[in-house]
């Protein structure tokens, strides 16, 4: 890939502080977006068919890099009163695309979320929450910051969260590590700070609703420009990615299986459902 992601490295050095150089920032700046649509597994854990959305919208090399590794997934076979059967999930696929010597990029997939399973889950079996839309810090604003916080949370059976912690903050601007590190800060802060109000209703059939507490993902996106996630969709976003965070509560964790910043915008993903994946992502 030569030249056509040239653009988008370049249009981060309006940053509040530059990289040291440009070799630099390329090392630290990487090109992503973020492919949505659904996944159909046999009971055996293979790939039936898969479908994206919006192909038309996504550059021809990012269908076949999906395409390719879709085809040499397994999952793990989905049970119902033990016995395995066709699973229907959505699926969320973060592509990456990374500098590789002078006008080349290299990409890949770097994360996968395929979410719950939609012909299974019958009833209320899974967190939904009423979701206020958090406070953009102005001095973000003001400062041309941009980018989104990956936020874990702890929900307790009366559906409020009684921890959160930003697992990831992907920042939109090139900086020293000490000026990413103070904006990280201010906008896992406005996150935290709305999701800890956020209420959710809890699980009211099957395993899950036996529970005393579901963990959570959940993005929040500070967008300067406006577009909305559809508005998004296909093209290429470069930022920062920022450091991953463990779990504070690891006692009461749950094991999860996706990356934080496969989370499409706007949705709630909860941990320890959905389809697992068994092979490597990006195909054998």
């Amino acid at each position: 890939m030569k030249h056509w992601l040239m653009g988008l490295f370049c249009l981060l050095l309006a940053g509040t502080a530059l990289a040291n150089s440009l070799d630099d920032m390329r090392q630290r700046v990487q090109a992503s977006m973020l492919v949505t649509g659904s996944i159909l597994v046999t009971p055996d854990g293979t790939v039936r068919s898969y479908t994206v959305d919006h192909p038309e919208k996504l550059p021809p090399v990012v269908v076949e890099l999906i395409d390719k590794a879709a085809k040499s997934w397994i999952f793990a076979p989905v049970l119902v009163k033990g016995q395995p059967v066709t699973a229907k999930a959505t699926m969320s696929l973060r592509v990456i695309a990374k500098p590789e010597g002078k006008d080349e990029y290299a990409i890949g997939l770097e994360g996968a979320d395929f979410g719950q399973d939609a012909d299974v889950a019958l009833g209320k079996t899974s967190i939904s929450g009423n979701r206020p839309s958090p406070h953009y810090p102005p001095s973000a604003i003001s400062a041309g910051v941009w980018g989104t916080v990956y936020v874990r949370a702890l929900v307790n059976r009366e559906g409020r969260v009684v921890n959160a912690f930003a697992e990831q903050v992907n920042m939109g601007v090139v900086a020293s590590d000490q000026e990413l590190g103070k904006w990280r800060r201010v906008l896992a802060d406005a996150s935290l700070a709305a999701v800890k109000r956020w209420t959710f209703e809890i699980p009211t059939e099957g395993p899950e609703a036996t529970k005393d507490s579901w963990e959570a993902r959940i993005p929040v996106s500070f967008i300067l420009d406006g577009r909305t996630p559809r508005e998004r969709y296909g093209r290429w976003d470069s930022y920062v990615p920022g450091p991953k965070q463990a779990v504070p509560w690891p006692e009461k964790s749950e094991e999860s299986s996706g990356a934080a910043d496969a989370i499409a915008d706007g949705s709630v993903h909860q941990i320890g459902s959905g389809l697992h994946l068994t092979t490597p992502l990006n195909g054998a």
